[in-house]
């Protein structure tokens, strides 16, 4: 895609959705830190419901590891994979009060250093709780980029280094955002709602679902 039309690309999700939004609920860069390590292969959706009641008790590393690990999946027993989340929230959380004095850090290397978090997650946390300018690539957008023809690759990885290189500048910090809405809710994996998609004419896909 010619840059040119990637601007049209992101000019056009940036009026359909003016302040884009993530969609899990956190009030400060630790409880989107915890949010998003628990987001993994689960829905945004499952977890808000997990963290609604679990934020109220512990939304710091010193409260986290007070109600210790059985504490913790207790609140967490309806997401995928919770003992192994359980066991890295904690962990975690203490990492970020012996190394970074209870403070999640502002710093890729240092965010990947933590139990639980890879590239994906680290990425989250740096665009939404301190306005970085990088894209995480989930299953969505890396849908969307290979679909589209936006930034097609072959690993999550390559998608992010491709959208981070050809986003212009006024659309990076929320290309994330934009992305990952127009996968889950229009290019979205089954029956693709290509006849409301305001990118439609710019999409390279050649099955698209038709009217």
């Amino acid at each position: 895609m010619k840059a040119a039309a990637i601007s049209e690309f992101y000019r056009r999700l940036a009026e359909a959705c003016p302040n884009p939004k993530g969609e899990l609920v956190a009030g400060d860069p630790y409880t989107l830190l915890v949010a998003v390590v628990l987001s993994a292969q689960a829905t945004d959706k499952s977890v808000n419901a997990a963290t609604q009641t679990l934020f109220q008790i512990a939304d710091s590393p010193a409260k986290m590891i007070a109600l210790g690990e059985e504490g913790l999946k207790r609140h967490i027993r309806t997401i995928g994979l919770f003992n192994t989340k359980a066991k890295n929230v904690i962990a975690l959380s203490k990492a970020l009060l012996e190394k970074h004095g209870g403070r999640v850090p502002d710093d890729y290397e240092a965010l990947q250093a933590l139990p639980g978090v890879g590239a994906k997650t680290a990425k989250v946390v740096r665009n939404v709780a301190f306005g970085a300018q990088v894209i995480a690539v989930d299953t969505h957008i890396f849908r969307v980029a290979n679909r589209t023809g936006l930034a097609p690759a072959k690993t999550p990885d390559q998608v992010s280094a491709k959208l981070e290189a050809i986003t212009p500048e006024p659309y990076r910090k929320d290309a994330h955002h934009w992305l990952i809405l127009h996968g889950r809710y229009v290019c979205t994996a089954r029956a693709p709602q290509c006849p409301q998609c305001v990118v439609r004419d710019l999409c390279r896909w050649k099955e698209k679902t038709p009217a």
